[in-house]
């Protein structure tokens, strides 16, 4: 039976008290080899999980998320913050009153953990999208109370991508905050043919659909019209990096400062993209002021020391490029992580 609300957020405190003593002892003992920053985290409470395995997306190793279980492996891998987000399928799954409760609930939890964890996690908050309206609410509610670091959104809704006039309602309030949106993939082929494997779905629909929305972003002149938005794109930016021929003149006279600029002005995370055969494309590709460390974990990006790994073999980074990478970036980026 899945544990309710009070259980779950009482459970927290207490189910890991033994591992954290041992925890705090290593960090003690560790000094200052707990410096990365991992933008690319996830976390669950039990009735998202349910639900998201109930409508077909199977995520096992979200199953009994904890903050202990989260601390252990950011220790193994030298993180001492991670930014924790919901993951797809999002918190919306047809019943906009329901989506609305579920993403409060989802954004207290992880507002808890924050608070009672200070200066080891933040909080990219879930929004009830496409509900527009219960979304501009819950914004409100977690930036303004809840102190979240920025909101989290997939990279469509219903087959609309981040470009489409149905967000610019949100799009203008983030940009008049100046605020932080990252952006997670779905794959919106799944839900809609049937010939599709597993394998094609979460293999190359998944990142693919990233690159759609980062140019229905282009294509619209959004990002030239939100120009204080910070974007965070997951996964490397999908496919971006290695088709960026194909995107000369999207947006036209929209954009005036031309694509690459745009393309160069966003935020990538690491996740998935430090093996040697993408990582040189997308090394040249993205200034190394815009890449930020990220794991995905625990899904399937790699825990932290394999990526950190991955990202010293395969990038090319200077020692100093490096720490920008998994470390002062992110802090430029959430100054508050410096506190």
């Amino acid at each position: 039976m899945a544990l309710d609300r009070r259980q779950f957020l009482a459970g927290m405190g207490a189910a890991g008290a033994a591992m954290l003593a041992r925890l705090a002892e290593a960090q003690q003992a560790a000094g200052g080899r707990l410096f990365r920053i991992d933008t690319h985290a996830h976390f669950t409470i039990p009735k998202m999980y349910d639900l998201a395995t109930a409508h077909g997306v199977q995520q096992a190793t979200l199953k009994d998320w904890s903050p202990a279980k989260m601390l252990a492996e950011m220790e193994e891998g030298g993180v001492a913050t991670s930014i924790l987000s919901i993951s797809d399928p999002g918190v919306n799954f047809g019943d906009n009153m329901a989506a609305r409760a579920l993403a409060r609930e989802c954004n207290e939890a992880g507002a808890k953990v924050v608070r009672d964890y200070p200066g080891r996690f933040g909080l990219f908050a879930v929004l009830p999208l496409p509900d527009i309206d219960g979304s501009m609410k819950e914004l409100e509610y977690a930036l303004d109370t809840l102190k979240a670091d920025g909101i989290g959104v997939l990279s469509s809704y219903t087959g609309k991508y981040l470009g489409n006039p149905l967000y610019t309602p949100l799009l203008e309030e983030m940009n008049r905050r100046k605020g932080v949106i990252y952006c997670h993939p779905y794959c919106a082929a799944c839900g809609v043919s049937d010939t599709l494997t597993d394998a094609q779905n979460r293999g190359v629909e998944f990142v693919f659909d990233t690159t759609r929305t980062i140019l229905s972003l282009l294509q619209t002149g959004a990002v030239a019209r939100f120009p204080d938005i910070t974007f965070i794109w997951s996964h490397g930016g999908g496919t971006v990096p290695y088709i960026t021929s194909r995107l000369n003149g999207a947006g036209g006279d929209k954009l005036p400062k031309g694509v690459m600029y745009e393309l160069q002005k966003f935020y990538y995370d690491t996740a998935q993209a430090f093996n040697p055969y993408t990582m040189p494309s997308f090394r040249k590709f993205v200034p190394v002021s815009q890449i930020l460390f990220g794991t995905d974990f625990p899904l399937g990006g790699g825990s932290a020391a394999i990526v950190a790994k991955g990202l010293k073999d395969n990038g090319g980074f200077t020692d100093a490029e490096l720490r920008a990478v998994e470390r002062e970036n992110a802090l430029r980026l959430l100054p508050r992580l410096k506190t």
